[in-house]
């Protein structure tokens, strides 16, 4: 699969999440590392979610792993924790506000 293909899937599965009553400003880098190489960001602004193709400098935390890591943490199908603990995805930066990522998951679809 192809970066601009795995971008097209991840970003529409975290436009699914309901953010309305998220009032903090959250800035995450995603790093992807392996097939489909390439890095994307999610920022919630003023209760709107942001899915965009670029480096973010002024982010609150940033995770590192694989396309299948991100997919299967984006449907919901692996937990966040879970893949930190297993070495599968890397977390730097402001690690409360990296938990609220678990947090972006489970309001999708809601």
């Amino acid at each position: 699969m192809t970066y601009a293909d795995f971008f097209a899937q991840i970003k529409g599965k975290f436009m699914e999440a309901d953010v309305s009553d998220i009032g903090e400003h959250l800035a995450f880098q995603f790093n992807i590392i392996g097939e489909s190489e390439g890095i994307f960001y999610v920022e919630l602004k003023d209760g709107v979610l942001h899915v965009e193709p670029y480096e973010y400098f002024d982010r609150d935390a940033m995770f590192t792993a694989k396309a299948e890591t991100f997919m299967k943490i984006a449907e919901g199908k692996t937990d966040p924790i879970a893949a930190v603990t297993l070495q599968k995805l890397k977390v730097e930066g402001n690690i409360e506000k990296a938990l609220k990522l678990k947090e972006l998951i489970k309001k999708k679809g809601k």
